[in-house]
């Protein structure tokens, strides 16, 4: 564990005010001005989190984004002045693992940067998994093996898709609500931020149902939450 944070962003004053925060809570903090210098700052000192700026000289924060989940899955928290939930969804869909919109209170930085450690590490102990198996003729998945297959052939998941699908299929035939989803996946921090579900179920979808846009898997339960339904 190196407590040590990576913030990507072009504007020197709110570098030096995210800086000044993160170090008073004991993290160790390295700074880039610019997406290509922030690629390079990654691979170079292996930061266990990264806040990532979007709009930026040289490679956006999107590119940055991309870079980084091809080689690692360290928390990437974005920033974006744009509040659009398209801006936010694509940011999600690329491997961000959270977003803040600009202007933001620095509180809610440091409550979302703990949160993402706390979840990692968490995932990162797990020594006693708990013995759970699915399997019908299309998927099967083996939860001590963190294996998931799909017409017998190995699909690979983020952990928080891996996750998620782990807490709806230890519930399969139960409707969980959304908060009881955000709480258990994300983090009590999460429970109003519904719309990570809907991004995280769609990415679930894509990789598992046979027909994404008909699911028998990973039912909504209009304005309740959702249910894993088990497949005969």
């Amino acid at each position: 564990m190196n407590n040590k944070i990576l913030i990507v962003d072009d504007d020197p004053n709110l570098v030096e005010l995210i800086q000044y925060n993160l170090e008073g809570e004991g993290y160790e903090v390295c700074t880039s001005r610019d997406g290509q210098q922030g690629i390079r700052t990654f691979f170079a000192e292996r930061p266990e989190l990264v806040v990532l700026d979007i709009a930026m000289p040289k490679l956006n924060g999107y590119q940055v984004c991309e870079r980084i989940r091809e080689m690692a899955e360290t928390p990437i928290i974005m920033l974006t002045a744009k509040g659009q939930e398209s801006d936010i969804i694509k940011g999600l869909d690329l491997g961000a693992d959270d977003y803040l919109t600009k202007p933001f209170r620095i509180g809610e930085l440091l409550a979302r940067v703990r949160a993402n450690l706390r979840r990692t590490r968490q995932q990162g102990k797990q020594t006693a998994v708990e013995s759970l198996t699915y399997s019908d003729n299309h998927l099967s998945i083996d939860i001590e093996a963190r294996r998931v297959m799909v017409d017998g052939k190995l699909v690979k998941l983020t952990p928080t898709e891996y996750k998620l699908l782990t807490y709806l299929v230890k519930n399969k035939g139960r409707v969980l609500e959304f908060r009881q989803i955000l709480e258990n996946v994300w983090g009590f921090e999460y429970i109003d931020d519904t719309h990570y579900i809907r991004v995280y179920i769609h990415h679930l979808r894509l990789k598992i149902e046979p027909d994404p846009d008909n699911p028998i898997y990973f039912q909504n339960v209009l304005n309740t939450g959702y249910r894993f339904e088990p497949q005969s």
